[in-house]
């Protein structure tokens, strides 16, 4: 193999290496941020945005 195929085909396995993680840290955050929200609507704590049982004027 010459150096360039090497190159090329370590730079596109670095490249996997990284996204794969990228991906994976993306996931377990999202795990976690879904978590929190479930321990906050079960606390009673409610979004700005959830204007449940108000009219608009």
């Amino acid at each position: 193999m010459s150096a360039h195929a090497l190159y090329v085909t370590a730079a596109y396995a670095i490249t996997g290496i990284v996204l794969a993680g990228l991906i994976g840290w993306i996931l377990l955050d999202q795990r976690a941020r879904r978590r929190e929200l479930a321990a906050l609507d079960a606390a009673g704590v409610r979004r700005r945005s959830d204007k449940a049982g108000t009219t608009k004027p």
